[in-house]
């Protein structure tokens, strides 16, 4: 989710679910220690409970990186072990991984040294030509004893050569059994499972056959009020946290005020808005009307009233 699930995409998610735990996107160690850029940790309070995904692949910079990541009120901090993207495999780290379980492990034992909170993994089954079945045991093992509180297993290969991160998403056929199966063996170990799930239904099937949590991406970008709306109730046993989308998009007034005031752009926030309405009559609307106006320079809140108007005319369509 790199370039997508920045501050304002967390806030927004969180109007709609108060439960969920939300992920940054994934930021290099190398970036806050040697770069400096301790802005890239910045979120609004109000994101809680919200977990810090780390890329890197130095045990020492990493548990830097941790450090500053729990002194600014982090309530997780994951190591991305998953991401098959170019620009990870040239920093080595992501994916590419999985090849250095034991390197992983000294990493994990680095960041659990300096936090008290949760130091988690997120991982895939294999890479390349590894087989699942005989790394993925050993791999889980030696995070396991190196004290990984948590891990996320996205149960797709990567193939780190060959194929593009986009197509990394899709082709790799998907594993749940495997995944199952190691939740039963390492049943020690709390494990969610990620990957191709596209509805609560999908995610809570996975739960009630052993899994302890389930990470859902794209599909709660892309529609997330059919995500995470119903997820408190549903997963958690609480009152959800809205009854409307309408309601969504007061929540998310004054947020955008104070934005604008910082000298933000109402683009920054509304990109994130697009998917609130997906599968609505309208929904074509919405997503134009803010795609096409928002990057105007004195584009304000107002656009979104615009947006909900245009959507009553009769000659709006679902989609």
């Amino acid at each position: 989710m790199m370039d997508w699930t920045d501050r304002h995409c967390r806030y927004f998610h969180r109007q709609i679910s108060r439960h969920a735990l939300l992920y940054t996107e994934m930021v290099t160690a190398p970036a806050l220690v040697r770069g400096g850029a301790v802005h890239l940790l910045d979120f609004s309070p109000e994101e809680h409970p919200v977990a810090l995904q780390l890329g890197g692949s130095d045990p020492h910079e990493l548990a830097q990186a941790a450090r500053l990541g729990a002194e600014a009120g982090y309530d997780e901090i994951n190591l991305n072990v998953g991401c098959p993207s170019d620009r990870v495999q040239s920093g080595t780290f992501g994916a590419v991984l999985m090849r250095s379980p034991a390197l992983v492990a000294e990493c994990v034992s680095a960041m659990k040294a300096v936090v008290d909170v949760p130091v988690t993994v997120k991982c895939r089954i294999g890479v390349d030509d590894q087989e699942p079945e005989d790394v993925l045991p050993d791999f889980i093992a030696q995070v396991r004893d190196a004290g990984c509180d948590y891990l996320i297993v996205h149960a797709r290969k990567a193939w780190l050569q060959g194929l593009s991160p986009k197509e990394n998403r899709d082709i790799p056929p998907l594993d749940y059994d495997l995944v199952l199966r190691m939740a039963d063996r390492f049943s020690d170990l709390p494990m969610s499972i990620n990957g191709g799930l596209d509805t609560l239904g999908a995610a809570e099937a996975l739960i009630a056959r052993g899994m302890t949590g389930a990470m859902i991406g794209r599909a709660a970008y892309h529609r997330p009020w059919d995500i995470l709306s119903e997820v408190d109730a549903r997963i958690f046993g609480a009152k959800p946290a809205v009854r409307s989308r309408e309601e969504v998009i007061d929540r998310m007034r004054p947020y955008i005020a104070a934005h604008l005031e910082r000298g933000g752009k109402l683009h920054q926030i509304t990109r994130h808005m697009l998917g609130l309405y997906a599968g609505q009559p309208g929904a074509r609307t919405w997503r134009r009307v803010l795609s096409e106006k928002a990057n105007r320079p004195d584009a304000d809140a107002t656009l979104l009233d615009e947006a909900l108007d245009r959507m009553q005319q009769p000659d709006t369509l679902a989609g």
